[in-house]
Parts: structure tokens; sequence; C-alpha cells
């Protein structure tokens, strides 16, 4: 199970879910986004949470508020963090999460220690908790195919952007001909052999300077 919670701190809402237990940490660590970012208390056990980010959001410049519910919820979900004032919570983006055989269910460490940024929590603030524990819901969904729709989608979006491109390109490119063209033969009717014939003292009558007089 999954349970999802919803902060109105942010417009449009913030969306933030967490494992139920360890082996629910398990899937979400396997099958997160890209978008997510994962929050812990440091040094403690604790739920996983993740906020999964909307687009134009970067994980290192996230509303201050919704950061303030995340920590929250995030030491609220702690045995022991929630009963201790001080605590660090600490985020990075799910993409540097690492995981490897010698680990325990559910534990994770760090690709990169400069990707993790940290918040402190002085002490519990109920009505934050309490706002979102009322947006609480229980769900079990299928990570697996999720994760592939989603890459599905970005991949039919990237290859919607590479067409649009090379329609841009190709645009650019016939525009960018024709210029060309027309700036090598701005003057070509200036020579035609008419235009020549017209301008030229060798087909004149003899009286052809009268025309002057």
């Amino acid at each position: 199970m999954v349970y999802y919670y919803s902060s109105s701190v942010v417009e449009p809402s913030g969306f933030i879910y967490v494992g139920k237990d360890k082996y629910e940490n398990e899937d979400l660590i396997k099958y997160g986004w890209e978008e997510d970012v994962w929050f812990h208390v440091d040094k403690l056990s604790s739920a996983h949470i993740y906020l999964r980010m909307k687009e134009g959001e970067t994980w290192d410049n996230l509303p201050q508020d919704l950061l303030v519910d995340l920590a929250q919820l995030t030491k609220a979900n702690s045995i022991e963090g929630n009963k201790k004032d001080n605590i660090t919570i600490i985020y990075t983006p799910w993409s540097n999460l690492k995981k490897d055989g010698s680990m325990d269910v559910g534990q994770v460490s760090f690709k990169d220690q400069r990707k993790v940024k940290r918040i402190l929590v002085p002490q519990r603030e109920n009505h934050i908790v309490n706002r979102l524990n009322k947006t609480k819901v229980e769900k079990k969904p299928d990570l697996l195919q999720e994760r592939e729709d989603r890459l599905k989608e970005i991949r039919r979006r990237d290859q919607a952007a590479y067409q649009a491109r090379k329609k841009d390109e190709a645009k650019q490119a016939k525009e960018w001909q024709e210029k060309k063209y027309q700036k090598d033969h701005a003057y070509d009717e200036l020579f035609t052999e008419e235009n020549m014939e017209a301008t030229s003292n060798q087909n004149r009558t003899e009286d052809w300077e009268d025309d002057f007089m």
C-alpha cells in the first residue's frame, strides 16, 4: 500500500506519497520518477517520503512552505524522530538514491553526497501534520505500470518536440535558400537581352541624338 497526501500551501497542490512499510519502500526506490524528491529523517528510522515535482520546479529550489510541510510529515512518520526536537530532515532527488545487494530492505545510500540537502525541524507543528493527515488516501498502485506509462509519455513528447524542431529547421533552411536566391539574382532582370538592347547604342537610329536636343 502507498499513502498519498496533498499539500495546499502551493498551487496546484503538492503531490506527496509514502510507502506503508519497508517493503513498499523498496518498490518506491525501484520505480520512482525523475521528478521525485526523497525525504527522510537524518540518522533515524523513518518513512520514505516523496514529493513529485511539477514541471518547471527544481529539487534544490522548492517553495519554503512546501519544504516545511514535507519536513513536518517526515518527522511525524518517524517513531523516534516524532518524539524529539531539533531533528534534521535530509532530501535528495530520487535519481541520486543508491541501492545495492548488500543493503537491508528499505535501506538506501546516495550516489553524490553533494546532492543531499538538510532542513532543521525545531519541533512538531500539529496544525501542519493534522492538515496533511486530512488529505491522506491509501491506494495499491501498479508502480511498474505507472512508471512505464510515464516513460512512454516522455518518449512521445520528446519525439513530438524532435519532429517540431526538424520542421522548424527545414522551414528556416527553405527561407534562407529563398533569401539567398533572391540576393544572388537581384539584378537578373537588368541584364535580360531586351533590357540590354534598350540600353545599347549599337542598335540606335542615326537621329537618336536628336532626342536630347
